[in-house]
């Protein structure tokens, strides 16, 4: 399988959104979010990165395994034109930190111009992240908000505003929904079900 590098490098891209997150699981309000902003500042890629040790939950539920939540992204961007699964963070080790894989992204593409994708709640918190100054330093920030909700940003950083379709879908309610017996369909895409099923995720804690 070709690294996301490669996969970038192949695709001659020079505009890069790096859309970070637990992805536990990858739901299609994940997708949604990533195809309008791809299309909304014209991007050429945008990475999905799957955290490895997602910092800001640590020790607020059981957290699945990285390899699996970057299996299930995978599933779910497969199909998708300009998605693609990221593994750096995993491939770092230790706590995940944008700060750290925007660094390691302007090394491997000199010259592209770099995309940090948050939602509003992410938005919201941006000034608590690890090396805020640094994220802000070397992409433009992408706010995503639900439309005639607005999020700002403070005027020194550069950061545009996309609104994308509001999914009332989160992560949290489907593993609800996979102990209560519930289903996903349409939540979720059909190949990240059936890993969901094929691994047994979620069917107890988290």
């Amino acid at each position: 399988m070709q690294s996301v590098s490669e996969q970038i490098d192949a695709a001659s891209a020079l505009r890069i959104g790096l859309f970070g997150g637990t992805f536990d699981p990858p739901h299609v309000g994940h997708l949604v979010t990533a195809v309008n902003v791809r299309h909304a500042l014209q991007l050429d890629v945008v990475v999905l990165m799957v955290a490895n040790v997602p910092w800001q939950k640590v020790g607020s539920r059981p957290i699945t395994s990285a390899q699996q939540r970057l299996a299930m992204v995978r599933a779910a961007v497969a199909d998708v034109p300009g998605l693609l699964a990221g593994d750096h963070e995993i491939g770092h080790g230790g706590p995940s930190y944008t700060a750290d894989t925007l660094e390691a992204l302007t090394l491997e593409h000199p010259g592209a111009s770099l995309f940090t994708i948050m939602g509003d709640d992410a938005a919201a918190r941006f000034e608590t992240w690890e090396r805020y100054h640094d994220v802000a330093g070397t992409s433009t920030l992408v706010v995503v908000d639900r439309p005639g909700a607005p999020t700002t940003l403070s005027p020194s950083f550069v950061w545009e505003r996309v609104e994308v379709p509001h999914l009332d879908v989160s992560s949290t309610d489907l593993r609800d929904r996979v102990r209560d017996g519930r289903p996903l369909d349409y939540l979720v895409t059909t190949p990240v079900l059936e890993l969901i099923s094929e691994l047994g995720l979620y069917q107890e804690g988290g």
